[in-house]
């Protein structure tokens, strides 16, 4: 199969690096921290959402803010050791020119810096949770993100591990590209499903790029 586009927009947790077991031991002591129980913190989905989405589902307005601080904290320290680059995404990555693709995540540009600085990525363009006003699954931070690349969106291709980001894609307007590191395949709905970035080539030319599977 062979998909042709102009732009590439990665979502970052669980496409291009692995930090769940970094989501899930910061998660867990900020629960602790603000007195969340197992039961509530347990029906709450974490993958994919902004952070400011998680906590306003969890704990009181006033309170908000003051815990948005405290979890990004919790993660940016936790970034040394806690991040790895997926398989393929170096390389896929480093055949691209810095204008052909963007870094598209629901992390704060702080934490989202941070993590992609770990495994040495350093995109030309990226959107944060600082740089919307609504997040996946709305289609505003992909919709930026083509803009911002100056693209149009019908020619652009969202890579994204979770549903709620698949979601956000296809409102977009953009094709899909699920990639199977965090939920199994049935699971997302999604133009193609790869088990990751490995499964993936790509080659650039005049018109823009040529994604291949099977690399």
């Amino acid at each position: 199969m062979k998909i042709h586009a102009e732009a590439l927009l990665f979502d970052n947790d669980g496409t291009l690096v692995s930090s769940l077991e970094s989501v899930d031991r910061c998660w867990t002591r900020w629960a602790q921290e603000y007195g969340v129980t197992a039961e509530d913190f347990a029906r709450i989905e974490l993958h994919g959402r902004p952070a400011v989405e998680i906590a306003a589902d969890l704990l009181p307005a006033d309170i908000v803010p003051e815990a948005l601080a405290r979890i990004e904290q919790l993660e940016v320290e936790d970034v040394p050791g806690g991040v790895e680059a997926l398989p393929g995404t170096l390389t896929l990555l480093d055949a691209l020119p810095a204008e052909r693709w963007a870094v598209v995540t629901s992390a704060t540009r702080r934490l989202a810096e941070a993590r992609l600085d770990e495994v040495g990525i350093r995109p030309k363009t990226l959107i944060a949770a600082d740089d919307i006003t609504r997040g996946k699954p709305d289609p505003e931070p992909y919709l930026l993100a083509a803009r911002e690349l100056g693209v149009d969106p019908s020619r652009c291709v969202v890579f994204e591990d979770a549903p709620a980001g698949l979601q956000a894609g296809r409102a977009a307007g953009m094709t899909t590209v699920a990639l199977a590191t965090t939920h199994q395949a049935h699971e997302l709905d999604a133009d193609l499903v790869v088990k990751d970035l490995s499964a993936l080539s790509v080659l650039v030319t005049a018109q823009g790029v040529e994604i291949s599977t099977g690399a």
